[in-house]
């Protein structure tokens, strides 16, 4: 029978899946996935977490209690570093302990480090550490590696073609039509791409006729030039993404509107955003608007935020010119 290898679909899930689920999968592994999130999974987490941690820490908690009791394993990986001198949100790297702590009953954790921030060499005997909790064979192992990482690279060129998988749990998004007004939709991939979370707001953009872009659909290339003219050291990876995108909108002042997604808790966005908001009013004419979510945010009001947001990227087409002629 199969080793059955649980991970949650939260958190970095949504921009790792191709890679962990093809790794262990490769392996002979059984990939069990959490359902996606709904109300149950929310409650649940919430109570089993603590009150400080961000709504999507709590969601994680509610998706490991969704599967803990269906597998051998679960990967959560100690994700401290994924980029050279780079740091990403302290929260994915005490998250293990976290879990530890707060749920019992809990199936062996697969919890390698990642540790990027000086380089990559050691990024074999990780990959390794990780497979070995299935097979036995190094080569096997980094075989099953490498193949993973093919299914990851096309992964990401779906995402910049403008095609979110629909495993993510959010509807596919296709930039095939033309003259329609351009959103980009900002934040966190775990934010972005959970649909119950942010209330289907991809969707809901898309029923405005509005085409829908999001940070991942911009070549790196480009974030990494435009980051470097930003005045100030950088030390989160989100960080760098998401200045880097508000840099290269407020140049090309390619879309008609922003909307910035952030959760109440999150202590880069609470810095991050501001400064994408400051930087987009400051050297664009791009609408802005930031919308901050948390487990007692209602759908109403944030319908009621990106309807009135669509209509006046709307009326400014009309409107603009139509100056008054007071003072």
């Amino acid at each position: 029978m199969a080793i059955k290898v649980g991970i949650p679909k939260s958190l970095l899930f949504y921009e790792y899946y191709p890679l962990w689920i093809s790794f262990f999968e490769g392996l002979g592994a059984e990939v069990i996935v959490s359902d996606d999130t709904n109300k149950e999974i929310l409650d649940i987490g919430v109570k089993a977490s603590i009150d400080e941690a961000c709504i999507p820490v709590k969601i994680f908690h509610g998706h490991v209690i969704n599967i803990k009791d269906k597998v051998d394993y679960l990967f959560i990986p100690r994700i401290k570093s994924l980029f050279k001198n780079e740091y990403i949100c302290p929260k994915f790297s005490g998250l293990p302990e976290m879990i530890k702590s707060s749920i019992k009953e809990l199936p062996p954790i697969i919890d390698v480090e990642i540790n990027f921030f000086k380089s990559k060499k050691h990024l074999k005997d990780t990959v390794i550490r990780a497979g070995r909790y299935v097979s036995s064979s190094n080569r096997v192992i980094m075989s099953s590696y490498n193949r993973a990482y093919l299914e990851y690279k096309k992964h990401r060129k779906k995402i910049k073609e403008g095609i979110i998988n629909e495993l993510t749990g959010a509807d596919i998004v296709k930039n095939n039509i033309v003259d329609v007004r351009k959103v980009m939709v900002m934040g966190h991939p775990y934010n972005l791409y959970d649909s119950y979370l942010n209330m289907n707001l991809l969707n809901k953009i898309k029923q405005n006729e509005a085409k829908v872009f999001t940070p991942e659909m911009i070549d790196d290339k480009y974030l990494n030039k435009y980051v470097k003219d930003f005045d100030g050291e950088l030390y989160w990876t989100f960080a760098r993404k998401l200045i880097g995108t508000a840099l290269y909108l407020s140049h090309k002042e390619c879309v008609d509107g922003i909307i910035y997604i952030s959760t109440f808790g999150c202590g880069i966005d609470s810095v991050v955003g501001d400064i994408v908001e400051k930087l987009i009013r400051r050297n664009s004419r791009i609408p802005f608007v930031h919308i901050s979510l948390d487990e007692h945010s209602g759908e109403a009001g944030i319908n009621t935020r990106v309807e009135a947001f669509m209509d006046m990227i709307k009326w400014r087409d009309v409107l603009e010119d139509n100056i008054s002629a007071h003072g």
